[in-house]
C-alpha cells in the first residue's frame, strides 16, 4: 500500500479525512479515485476536467518517491505520494 500525505488544507473540507493514509493503488490517478470514493468531491479539490479527461489543477503538485509525478504515474506498493497545494501571496 502506498503511503499518501494530503495538504492540510483538505481534511477541514472533508470530515474523517486524515493527512496520511495507506491506499492500494496502481497510479495516482487510481490514488485520488479511492480518495473521493470515500470522500465524494475530493477529485473537484485536486482535478479540472470531465468527460475528456482530468488534469491535475495548476496549483496542485504530486511527487511519487520525491519525484514529480502526473495521474498518469505508476505508484509502488511502497511509494510515499506527496500531494502539495502551491501556495501564493502578495
Amino acid at each position: 500500500m502506498a503511503d499518501v500525505h494530503l495538504p492540510p488544507t483538505l481534511p477541514p473540507l472533508f470530515p474523517g479525512l486524515p493527512r496520511q493514509i495507506d491506499l492500494d493503488a496502481a497510479t495516482v490517478d487510481e490514488a485520488i479515485d479511492r480518495l473521493d470514493d470515500r470522500w465524494p468531491g475530493l477529485r473537484d479539490r485536486l482535478c479540472e476536467g470531465g468527460r475528456a479527461g482530468f488534469i491535475l489543477r495548476p496549483h496542485i503538485n504530486v511527487f511519487v518517491d520525491r519525484e514529480r509525478a502526473a495521474l498518469d504515474s505508476a505508484i509502488g506498493d511502497a511509494s510515499r505520494v506527496d500531494v502539495i497545494a502551491a501556495i501564493s501571496g502578495g
